[in-house]
């Protein structure tokens, strides 16, 4: 059996379109599934839509239609658009679900009998948008310290999780399992901020509102939204409190959890102590990746800085997009965007450096060889680096994938791609074709260069899927191989532009 890895994302939030910054995860999340794919893994990639609260309940008021109407909507336009972005998915989750809800009962009605939930009353600040409940030494200039807007007193009888009773269970594991949380600045922050000073016991359920899972044995009680939400990962793979079934035995613990860094402590901290209490593993890695920014601002509605992804993908690509969200943010720091940033590396990286080689070097097969190119070994010492570079590919990338370098994974595959280019300058083919005993030493560079761009093909299709596709039906190849071979009879179709340059004036 393959070996398997599971990857879960967060899911989205039913209260608005998601916009490219939101919609960054889900594409970071589909290259990872993919690469591990390639690499013969069998993947579980699980996505989808948080989808209850009194949130969505004020939306759905404001538009005169009911709670879950209003999700159908939004639930629709999210998996429409991580479709758009072309994100292979297993399963699209709702926490609408009627099997969810029933399961996040069951784990309420356990956790309380085993004493981890008390019935008490609740009076604090809380912040509608983000739902949660703040002390007043939490607040950043008397705001919610997670989105900067105005908090408001609440009073009411709520159920409790106690969260101080895991703590030190909480504290030990992070100790012990340092790569649990990376980047490791997330830990520390987590550790030092949140955890070390005291935890607080966790509210899990509201009577303001009632759009929400009912509290099985309190019906004017709703679930509070994380203890719904967070559970989603394991109820929709078969978790159930007095049996699982196969799939959850194959695919939990989690290989990866990847989670934007706003909603880390809820991951962190909460996630854990509920896997605990219900005597179940921990996923092995939960990544807290950075922001997508606008012109080095967070992306905001009310700024009108938003850019969403199906408006980028139609004005430039979908592997452009892709590619530029994929490259351009870093392991650990806030990556940036805006459209002059996105045709300069869609002119420079795409066109230039990828589109360039495959085209000239297509081109030259057609010319010189009417399109069939074989291996002649006629080689000499210049041929030695561009082979070490295409053989040592896949020990390169697969590094920074393992590290979780995504940006840093791409550059490995297009230093190749510079790196062939660089052959053609150095070897000459075009000398080469106007001596008849050079014959074969062409023929044997072109073979080079359709074996550098086979490789790179098949490493660049877990970001750009349909650009890898295209480029090896162009040179007539499949994904068989990941490293240099003499055997191959090339018979290349005539090539296509794969991005065309942008002039920014137009």
């Amino acid at each position: 059996m393959k070996e398997k890895f599971s990857i879960f994302t967060a899911i989205a939030y039913t209260s608005a379109k998601p916009h490219i910054g939101n919609t960054y995860e889900i594409v970071l999340a589909d290259a990872i599934a993919r690469f591990k794919r390639l690499k013969g893994y069998d993947v579980y990639f699980q996505t989808g839509t948080d989808e209850h609260g009194e949130k969505i309940a004020n939306k759905a008021a404001e538009q005169g239609i009911t709670p879950l109407k209003y999700c159908d909507n939004i639930s629709r336009e999210i998996k429409n658009i991580w479709d758009i972005m072309n994100t292979s998915y297993d399963r699209f989750v709702r926490t609408t679900d009627s099997h969810h809800e029933e399961v996040v009962q069951h784990i309420f009605e356990k956790l309380y009998q085993q004493g981890d939930i008390y019935l008490g009353k609740y009076e604090g600040l809380y912040c509608v948008p983000c739902e949660s409940f703040f002390t007043d030494s939490q607040l950043v200039d008397g705001k919610c310290p997670d989105c900067g807007r105005e908090v408001v007193e609440k009073s009411e009888e709520a159920y409790f999780f106690k969260m101080s009773k895991y703590q030190k269970r909480l504290e030990e594991y992070l100790d012990s399992h340092p790569d649990f949380i990376q980047p490791e600045s997330r830990k520390n922050e987590m550790l030092n901020n949140f955890i070390r000073p005291g935890l607080q016991d966790l509210c899990v359920s509201r009577t303001s509102f009632d759009w929400g899972i009912k509290v099985p044995m309190d019906s004017k009680h709703v679930v509070y939204v994380w203890l719904d939400a967070l559970t989603n990962y394991i109820t929709n793979i078969g978790y159930d409190v007095d049996e699982v079934t196969e799939e959850f035995k194959r695919y939990w613990p989690a290989d990866l959890h990847l989670i934007g860094k706003d909603i880390l402590r809820f991951h962190t901290i909460y996630w854990p102590i509920f896997l605990m209490a219900l005597d179940l593993p921990l996923p092995k890695k939960i990544f807290g990746h950075p922001w997508l920014l606008m012109a080095n601002d967070k992306m905001s509605k009310s700024k009108g800085n938003v850019l969403y992804a199906d408006e980028l993908v139609e004005q430039y690509g979908v592997d452009a997009i892709r590619y530029y969200v994929l490259h351009e943010i870093p392991f650990s720091n806030d990556g940036n965007i805006t459209n002059e940033l996105i045709i300069e590396r869609i002119n420079s990286d795409l066109a230039n450096v990828l589109g360039n080689l495959i085209n000239r070097t297509i081109a030259m097969v057609k010319k010189y060889f009417d399109g069939h190119v074989a291996y002649c070994n006629v080689t000499e010492d210049v041929d030695t680096e561009l082979i070490c570079s295409i053989n040592t590919l896949d020990e390169r990338v697969t590094k920074r994938m393992d590290h979780l370098e995504i940006g840093r994974a791409i550059d490995e595959i297009f230093d190749l791609l510079r790196r062939s280019n660089k052959y053609i300058d150095e070897t000459m083919p075009w000398i080469l074709s106007k001596d008849e005993k050079q014959k074969e030493r062409l023929e044997t560079v072109l073979y080079h260069l359709l074996e550098a761009i086979r490789v790179t093909a098949i490493y660049i299709t877990p970001f750009l899927p349909d650009t890898g596709k295209e480029i090896l039906r162009q040179i007539n190849q499949s994904i068989d191989n990941n490293q240099f071979t003499s055997d191959l009879i090339y018979d290349v179709l005539d090539p296509q532009v794969l991005f065309q340059r942008i002039v920014i004036e137009k």
